[in-house]
């Protein structure tokens, strides 16, 4: 198929569009003009770049000309220091301006990459696609903004349009988790509260095979699909787990969360105005507060998703991606 992949240079973008051209696929992807210089190892393998930006619909709709599926990966994601306009006009208005292309220029079917975040704190673990949702910050609320705008196109221009929920992405290449790995690896790894919480992660490689699936099944057209690894463990487990594929201790000192929580909404209330970086902020607290944890059933039985990768082994080769490029 002709497929055009927004967000083509991003971490999960980058991945998906070399899994699409191993299966022969004629890929195209939109990159912005400043990031043009990045996609020249793309480019080189095959790909067929289409600068343009979401905040642009001219550029879009020429990238989406005699395409038959849209894998709409690019987003704003968590930016110290952004105001919610912002991520409203590239998350959600982006969104639009894909979708308004793509039934111009005639195309099948969108894959809208969502995030599992729009569920919020998981209370009944584990949460399936009809979960309540509970976003809780300003990535999560216009990404939920942008599933309700896709689904609402749908029911009025017969656009085929599937929305994709990844939970936890991480692999080689990332570098949303590198804080993470390196603090674990330096025995710098604050531990708050008593590290009960779920968390859920998943390997790149089973992400972009979910997302594949959600643009060729037949049958996923309308449907929103959770993608998520094959199981998930209290957020304890998971650093002793990389402490293990990193040969140190575990962290053996818990902090209460509730200080640090208020003096990362100090810092925010600060900071975020002078649009700089907070040295703290509440959604780093979160992570150790909020449960994710996700059930794939749906996307099991529907997609024949499955996920391949087991967390060890997803925590070996990103360790050892990190350790090649010298960022442990």
């Amino acid at each position: 198929m002709n497929v055009l992949v927004t967000g083509a240079t991003g971490f999960t973008g980058g991945h998906l569009v070399r899994a699409l051209l191993n299966r022969r696929h004629r890929v195209r992807g939109l990159v912005r003009p400043r990031s043009i210089a990045k996609a020249a190892s793309l480019e080189a393998a095959g790909v067929e770049i289409a600068a343009g930006d979401l905040l642009d619909p001219p550029s879009i709709r020429r990238a989406t000309e005699g395409v038959d599926v849209v894998y709409h990966v690019a987003a704003m994601y968590r930016e110290a220091g952004q105001p919610p306009s912002t991520y409203r006009a590239i998350n959600v208005d982006g969104t639009r301006h894909v979708l308004d292309a793509a039934r111009a220029a005639a195309v099948r079917r969108v894959v809208h990459c969502s995030t599992a975040g729009v569920h919020g704190h998981v209370e009944r673990p584990p949460a399936n696609e009809d979960a309540p949702l509970a976003p809780g910050d300003h990535y999560q609320r216009t990404k939920l903004e942008a599933e309700q705008v896709a689904t609402e196109h749908a029911a009025r221009s017969g656009l085929e349009v599937v929305i994709a929920r990844p939970v936890g992405i991480y692999g080689p290449g990332d570098t949303r988790f590198l804080k993470l790995f390196r603090g674990i690896a330096h025995r710098r790894f604050p531990m708050l509260g008593s590290g009960a919480v779920f968390y859920h992660l998943t390997y790149v490689d089973d992400v972009v095979e979910g997302l594949r699936l959600c643009g060729e099944t037949v049958a996923a057209a309308g449907r929103t699909y959770i993608l998520a690894g094959a199981r998930y463990t209290t957020l304890k487990d998971l650093v002793a787990a990389i402490a293990r594929e990193l040969n140190v201790p575990p962290p053996r000192i818990h902090l209460p969360i509730w200080p640090v929580w208020l003096a990362g909404a100090v810092c925010e209330a600060v900071c975020v105005p002078l649009r700089i970086e907070p040295p703290l902020y509440r959604r780093r607290v979160d992570f150790y507060r909020k449960s994710r944890a996700f059930d794939i059933t749906r996307a099991r039985r529907e997609l024949g998703f499955e996920p391949r990768v087991d967390l060890e082994t997803g925590i070996r080769q990103t360790i050892a991606w990190y350790r090649e490029r010298g960022l442990l």
